[in-house]
């Protein structure tokens, strides 16, 4: 809750607006990704044009075969692959045929972990309008379109978690989370090195920005340290990132892997993933088409914030593409249909010198993502 309220903050600061209510993203180390089947009739005899109720019906029968444990919350229903009489197509929205077939990719989470994550945000004060999973937010934030669309993998290492979302033809077709993150290396540090927690995370940063000269009044070894971390990350990628990608060949996302978080500013970290996995590795740098408008937010670390804003373009643009619980089940408001709307036109995003970035209010610079990606899926 503490994270929550200076994070806030923060975003109240730099926004000049008063934050009540928020979409978030949230990590799970408990993550299920199973993948179903539907399929439904269009019309009589003849072929008949599909409609919106024709993918309501196909994403029912696929959910119809599934069954998860008690306790247990279906926190992203995705649609992955479309069948119309049997030939793949993108989008059968408003094509003709006879039958409509679907895999639908159904992400389910403990509850445990959604409410807790409910309540802390409840307790900083701010209405929770809507969950999404983190891997998924920072695979939003972190790859380009025609990465998506010939296949790549997304991973962003977090603080306790490491996701991994698998995209096929342009969208996620595997999600996964694997307990390892930034903790486990400042856990590393501080035992290593006998230095606390928080002293561990500053050392952390710090390896990667400061001058080796900086780390002689701290008595610390700065290659001992960088030791130290490679050392983990060298387990979390040879070992556990290998073993959940083992059934699936690298020849299936010829995009390669694409790195976020704040472990992806580790040096060389994408010449020891491209070692352990046998793919080309792209760190998450941003672009002119996902760059945040503040200036200073634009390292890997923020790709979960930038995917947020992609999530609720798609989710306006074609709703059947991510399905929710509904809000009514978790106690929630409403999910808007678009960031930008109600946003007052004189807001002014200012970058970390004080001065506006380019004259553009929030609400245009969130009309213009949605320009963009208005030809995605």
């Amino acid at each position: 809750t503490r994270s929550v309220i200076h994070a806030v903050r923060e975003a109240e600061n730099i926004a000049d607006r008063k934050v009540r209510s928020a979409i978030v993203a949230f990590n799970s180390l408990d993550v299920h990704s199973v993948t179903t089947s539907g399929m439904v009739a269009l019309g009589g005899p003849a072929p008949d044009r599909v409609e919106v109720a024709d993918l309501e019906r196909v994403i029912q029968a696929a959910q119809s075969l599934l069954e998860l444990s008690k306790n247990t919350l279906s926190v992203h229903t995705i649609p992955v692959r479309y069948l119309l009489d049997g030939r793949p197509v993108d989008e059968p929205l408003n094509m003709t045929g006879m039958r409509l077939e679907m895999e639908l990719q159904t992400v389910s989470v403990p509850m445990t972990y959604v409410r807790n994550v409910i309540n802390c945000v409840m307790e900083a004060g701010i209405r929770v309008e809507g969950l999404v999973l983190k891997p998924l937010a920072s695979s939003l934030g972190a790859l380009k379109e025609e990465e998506m669309r010939v296949g790549c993998i997304s991973i962003s290492v977090g603080g306790g978690t490491t996701g991994i979302v698998l995209y096929q033809s342009g969208r996620p077709s595997k999600i996964m989370s694997i307990p390892i993150g930034g903790d486990q290396v400042n856990s590393d540090l501080a035992t290593e090195l006998h230095i606390s927690l928080r002293e561990a995370e500053d050392l952390k940063k710090r390896l990667f920005t400061d001058s080796v000269d900086s780390f002689e009044n701290m008595g610390i070894d700065p290659y001992r340290a960088l030791k130290i971390i490679s050392a983990r990350l060298e387990e979390l990628f040879m070992v556990y990132v290998r073993e959940a990608l083992a059934d699936f060949p690298p020849q299936l996302f010829p995009a390669g892997v694409v790195l976020s978080g704040g472990v992806a500013q580790t040096p060389d970290i994408d010449r020891l993933v491209a070692e352990a996995l046998g793919m080309k590795v792209r760190i998450a740098n941003p672009n002119d088409l996902y760059v945040m408008p503040y200036g200073r937010e634009n390292d890997p670390s923020y790709a979960s914030a930038a995917g947020l804003l992609r999530y609720l373009v798609y989710r306006r643009r074609h709703s059947h593409l991510f399905i929710e619980p509904s809000s009514m089940e978790l106690g929630l408001a409403p999910v808007p249909s678009f960031a930008g709307e109600g946003l007052p036109d004189d807001i002014r995003v200012s970058g970390a010198s004080g001065r506006e970035h380019s004259g553009r209010s929030l609400k245009d610079f969130l009309q213009s993502l949605s320009e963009h990606f208005k030809e995605l899926f």
